[in-house]
C-alpha cells in the first residue's frame, strides 16, 4: 500500500455544516469540487441523500432506502462547494430552516467508459489518489466482472441498483467475499457467495455474481469502491473488549473525520460520527445510515478521534460487545504519515 500524496485531506474529502433555506443557495470552502456528496438533515428524521456526478446531480439515492434512484431539482457542484436548488423531495439537501450535514468526496466528474471488466461501465468516475470511485453499469443476469479505476483493490464496495426496488449490496474485504451485507437495514454480515462470487477485487475489477443485488439483467447499477490509502482512508475490523477503555483502532497513518461503524454478527446499525458535529473528545453524536432518524447524542457509542486513530470509550453493543467483530470506514481529517505517531510495523 503506497502512501498519501494529498498533503491536505479537504482536497479530497470533507465534512460541511450549514442551514438549508428552501430556495437558491451556494454552499462554500468544501476545498475541491465534489463528484460524490451525502447529504442528512441533522434536527428532522429525513432520509440520507446521495448525490452523485456519475448519474447526475439532479438524481438521489437514499441509503435508509431499497427504493429506486429518485429525480430532484439539479443541484450544481463547483470548484469550492455546491449550489443548491429547491430539494424536490430530498428534504435532508435544502429544506428551509434546517440544521444540515453534507460529507463531500471529490473524484473524477462523470468519469468515462471503463472496458476492464466482462461489463463495460457507462461511467467511471475515479480517483486513484484518494482510492474511490462511483461506476455505473447495466446488469446482466450472469457472472460478470466491473472496472472500477481505481490503482489497487477496493476493500470496500457498495452497489444499489438505479431503476429497480433492490437494497444496497456491501462487501468488505476485512469480513470476506464470501458475505454481504445491506446498508438500508441493521441485517449482519450473512453467508452470500452469490453476490461477489466469493472473490475478491483486484486492481482492476470488482467480480460479481448474477443475485439481483449486484447484477440484475437489464438494469442500471451503481457502485461506489473504496480502497484504503496510507494517510487518508482506512477500512478493516477490529474486535470489542467489553470495556469501557474500548480497542484503539490504528487508521493507517492519519487523524480521522469521519467514521462509520457496523457490528458484523447481528442486527445493529450502521453507525455514522463526524469531528465537525463533535470537535472536541467525548465524540457521542451520531447518525444510522440506515435510518433518517434526526441526530442522536448517547455515550453507548462515545469513542476519542486521535491523532492516528480512534478509541473507543464505551461498553455499548454497537461498537464494543466483548469477542464481537466489528467494521469500519474512516476518512482523515489530517495526514500524519512519515511522523512519529505511524507505528513502525504499519510503515
Amino acid at each position: 500500500m503506497a502512501y498519501t500524496t494529498i498533503n491536505k485531506s479537504s482536497d479530497h474529502f470533507n465534512t460541511k455544516l450549514y442551514t438549508g433555506n428552501g430556495g437558491n443557495q451556494t454552499i462554500t470552502g468544501i476545498g475541491h469540487t465534489p463528484s460524490f456528496v451525502w447529504f442528512k438533515s441533522r434536527d428532522a428524521g429525513n432520509s440520507h441523500a446521495l448525490v452523485n456526478s456519475v448519474s447526475g446531480t439532479n438524481k438521489v439515492l437514499y441509503s435508509d432506502t431499497n427504493s429506486a434512484e429518485q429525480s430532484i431539482s439539479a443541484q450544481t457542484f463547483n470548484s469550492d462547494g455546491f449550489a443548491l436548488v429547491q430539494d424536490g423531495g430530498a428534504n435532508s439537501i435544502n429544506s428551509n430552516g434546517s440544521t444540515k450535514v453534507a460529507w463531500s468526496w471529490k473524484l473524477n466528474g462523470q468519469g468515462s467508459a471503463n472496458t476492464d471488466g466482462s461489463i463495460n461501465t457507462t461511467y467511471t468516475s475515479a480517483n486513484p489518489t484518494s482510492g474511490v470511485s462511483i461506476s455505473m453499469y447495466e446488469g446482466t443476469g450472469s457472472n460478470a466482472s466491473f472496472g472500477h479505476g481505481l490503482s489497487s483493490a477496493p476493500e470496500f464496495v457498495m452497489v444499489k441498483g438505479l431503476d429497480i426496488t433492490s437494497q444496497w449490496y456491501l462487501y468488505s474485504k476485512s469480513v470476506g467475499a464470501g458475505k454481504s451485507a445491506t446498508l438500508d437495514n441493521a441485517s449482519a454480515f450473512s453467508n452470500d457467495t452469490t453476490s461477489w462470487q466469493n472473490t475478491h477485487p483486484t486492481a482492476s475489477v470488482v467480480t460479481i455474481g448474477n443475485d439481483g443485488g449486484t447484477n440484475s439483467s437489464g438494469n442500471t447499477m451503481l457502485a461506489y469502491c473504496f480502497t484504503p490509502v496510507r494517510g487518508f482512508s482506512s477500512m478493516g475490523s477490529y474486535v470489542g473488549n467489553g470495556n469501557a477503555s474500548g480497542p484503539f483502532i490504528f487508521t493507517n497513518g492519519m487523524k480521522p473525520a469521519w467514521v462509520m461503524i457496523k457490528r458484523t454478527d447481528n442486527g445493529d446499525f450502521w453507525m455514522m460520527q463526524d469531528t465537525a458535529r463533535t470537535p472536541t473528545n467525548v465524540a457521542n453524536k451520531y447518525f444510522q445510515a440506515n435510518d433518517a432518524a434526526a441526530e442522536s447524542t448517547t455515550n453507548d457509542v462515545a469513542l476519542d478521534f486521535l491523532s492516528n486513530g480512534f478509541k473507543i470509550r464505551n461498553t455499548g453493543a454497537h461498537y464494543n460487545a466483548s469477542g464481537v467483530s466489528y467494521f469500519y470506514l474512516a476518512f482523515a481529517e489530517a495526514p500524519i504519515v512519515g511522523s512519529n505517531n505511524v507505528p513502525a510495523n504499519a510503515r
